[in-house]
């Protein structure tokens, strides 16, 4: 049994309480005269605390008990936990018999403290559903929780923690005597609300307070309101009791009281159980702060209704609904049109833009339920296309990779004794395994080779390395160079523009350098990114460029963003780049000797290089600088002296 299932109202009914509460307000009489009409604290309270009532029977006309405990020279009891004084008519004519409080001067008989002790004593006692449990079982132990709110006036905080502490105090001679009898049962828990009531007026020295354990079996909140905001704080504190939720429903066309001819749209908030807005998930509902209150409400928009519309559609949970303000003509006039028996449709708005059909409100029995409709896909339609998401077909997600990424990480319930640390070093591990890992295939190169890169991608992933697993990958880097210049490696990546093969291998080879970064900082991982760094310096004398890991994942990044366009590779390539890194000019030169060259560049290299061994032609260095050298010169002299024949 929860804390809703009790509940005692204790109203202050001092002469105090029967002051006005606020500035006078005018009625139209016959005649065209005006009667100036006053409130007192009482009034406020009553009203406040009935209306409380409304919402609470409305929504749970059963197991949600509330009794009423008023208090001046002594306690008087209203009604009790029997279901037939639970009702708004039993309350209404006690309170007309009770009347307001005289206009007399207050002593000190006069006091809430009776009150309060009649309503721990009203808790101690058992309800019919109690009875029932406890002859049922043959047991006295039965859970037993309950609320009780205040409604009084203090003169300052100290009057209050006075007030807290002596109702502590019974609680505990409650519970005390309720141990030595079969009749009562022992208080759980108890939630004590206190409110402090003072004129609009009139300055209060009292200040509201929050949730706070007195004792293990108590706890206490303080609101300091004046009477005539009364009304609101109790609508923010009954949704809050009894995990209640606004909602608004909007452009409800009426036509007018005035003339019938026209129509106007209207407004009407409801409150229901939040479940209504729970169900769903990963939904944003239209949420607003209600003017003038502290809680939120969700807006929603009047569909016009169709015939049939209530038995078509598949619901996922229903509740019931109460009007907030009862007695306006909206809420009149939409309860009896769901009680004719039509349904109406609301409509949220979605994300994307459109509307969707969410709730329905329909009438059964004579009550009136809030239906929140299923918006998610049924299993009578076609699943959704894995294309409709980011990474594009389903061919391009690394699905066997994922698997084998799971698999590494299964986890076994082993006897330790101290089982955290060995939890951190898992979390440490998957954290570290899972900080560069790309979903698709689109958005890496080295997993798209990973015939050639299998030993390092395997071996690295592990804390340590021995020098024959250094070696090994060593050798397999020196294997991707020679491939690489033989271009047999195939390079599909299709997130860059042009597929430059020049832009993919320098991607290839910051990615490779960042994913054995991140697996460890062992010896042997250092030493596998200085061959890394080596081999992409390869014959050249300038410094080989070193990046940071973090600059360097950063950089990967953003290469390989969807949206990122080709002038986003040169931002990459200044910001991976040392201030001691060559200019862009020396490193067009130094890249024509790196392995990463053409066929054309390097032929030419090689006839260079051979043209640099040879003697060069006698000719050249006979004949003076500036002419040109000719060619078989004596063939020349005999054709002069016609010795040549044709």
């Amino acid at each position: 049994m929860d804390e809703n299932c009790k509940t005692v109202f204790v109203l202050d009914h001092t002469p105090y309480f029967g002051i006005s509460s606020e500035e006078p307000f005018f009625l139209d009489l016959r005649g065209n005269s005006r009667v100036p009409v006053k409130k007192s604290l009482w009034t406020n309270a009553i009203e406040s605390s009935i209306e409380y009532c409304r919402i609470v029977w409305d929504l749970f006309p059963n197991n949600k008990l509330i009794r009423f405990i008023i208090s001046d020279k002594a306690a008087h009891i209203v009604n009790t936990w029997d279901p037939h004084t639970q009702n708004m008519n039993h309350i209404s004519n006690a309170m007309i018999m009770v009347g307001a409080p005289r206009n007399m001067q207050q002593t000190s008989d006069y006091t809430v403290i009776h009150g309060l002790r009649a309503a721990i004593e009203a808790l101690a006692e058992s309800t019919e559903f109690q009875k029932e449990y406890i002859q049922k079982h043959e047991t006295k132990r039965v859970s037993n929780r309950g609320r009780v709110i205040v409604c009084t006036s203090a003169r300052d905080n100290t009057s209050m923690n006075s007030l807290e502490k002596i109702f502590h105090q019974v609680l505990v001679q409650q519970n005390a005597i309720s141990v030595k009898s079969e009749h009562l049962l022992n208080i759980d828990y108890c939630h004590l609300v206190i409110i402090n009531l003072y004129p609009s007026n009139i300055e209060t020295f009292v200040t509201s307070r929050g949730c706070m354990e007195i004792s293990t079996n108590l706890r206490s909140e303080i609101h300091s309101y004046a009477a005539g905001k009364l009304p609101k704080l109790l609508m923010s504190l009954i949704l809050k009791h009894y995990n209640l939720a606004s909602t608004t429903v909007t452009n409800i066309p009426m036509k007018e009281e005035q003339n019938s001819s026209s129509s106007a749209n209207y407004d009407v908030e409801i409150f229901h159980e939040s479940r209504t807005h729970s169900v769903f998930l990963g939904s944003e509902l239209p949420r607003s702060i209600k003017e003038g209150f502290e809680y939120e409400t969700v807006t929603l928009k009047w569909c016009t209704p169709r015939s049939g519309a209530s038995e078509m559609q598949h619901c996922v949970v229903q509740n019931r609904i109460t009007p907030v303000d009862v007695t306006s003509r909206p809420s009149s006039c939409l309860i009896n049109f769901l009680l004719s028996g039509r349904s109406v449709l609301l409509e949220m708005p979605r994300k994307s833009g459109g509307k969707i059909t969410s709730h329905l409100l329909s009438a059964h029995g004579g009550e009136i339920f809030i239906h929140s409709l299923n918006t998610s896909r049924t299993v009578l339609e076609d699943a959704p296309s894995i294309s409709e998401g980011t990474g594009g077909k389903i061919v391009n997600y690394r699905i066997p990779d994922f698997v084998q990424t799971t698999i590494q990480q299964r986890l076994v319930p082993l006897k330790m004794k101290y089982p955290d640390d060995n939890l951190g070093k898992v979390r440490a591990r998957v954290a570290k395994m899972t900080k560069y890992w790309p979903l698709t295939f689109n958005s890496t190169v080295v997993f798209n080779i990973r015939q050639y890169l299998e030993p390092i991608l395997i071996l690295t992933a592990k804390e340590d390395l021995t020098e024959e697993e250094v070696l090994a990958c060593q050798q397999c880097l020196y294997q991707l160079v020679g491939v690489e210049s033989r271009h047999e490696m195939v390079l599909n990546n299709q997130r860059i523009k042009g597929n430059k093969k020049d832009d993919q291998y320098r991607l290839m080879w910051n990615e490779l350098e960042v994913i054995v970064g991140l697996n460890g900082k062992s010896a042997g991982h250092k030493a596998i990114l200085q061959c890394i760094r080596k081999v992409r310096s390869a014959q050249t004398p300038e410094t080989p460029e070193k990046i940071d890991v973090d600059s360097g994942l950063g950089g990967l990044r953003k290469m390989l963003d969807v949206n990122e366009t080709s002038s986003s590779i040169s931002v990459l390539r200044s910001s991976v780049d040392s201030p001691l890194s060559p200019t862009p000019l020396e490193r067009h030169k130094g890249l024509k000797s790196r392995a990463t060259v053409s066929l054309y560049d390097i032929m030419m290299a090689k006839e260079q290089a051979v043209a640099t061994k040879r003697i060069d032609f006698s000719g050249r260095l006979a004949t003076p600088a500036g002419q040109i050298a000719v060619l078989y010169p004596h063939l020349l002299a005999k054709e002069a002296q016609g010795e040549v024949k044709t």
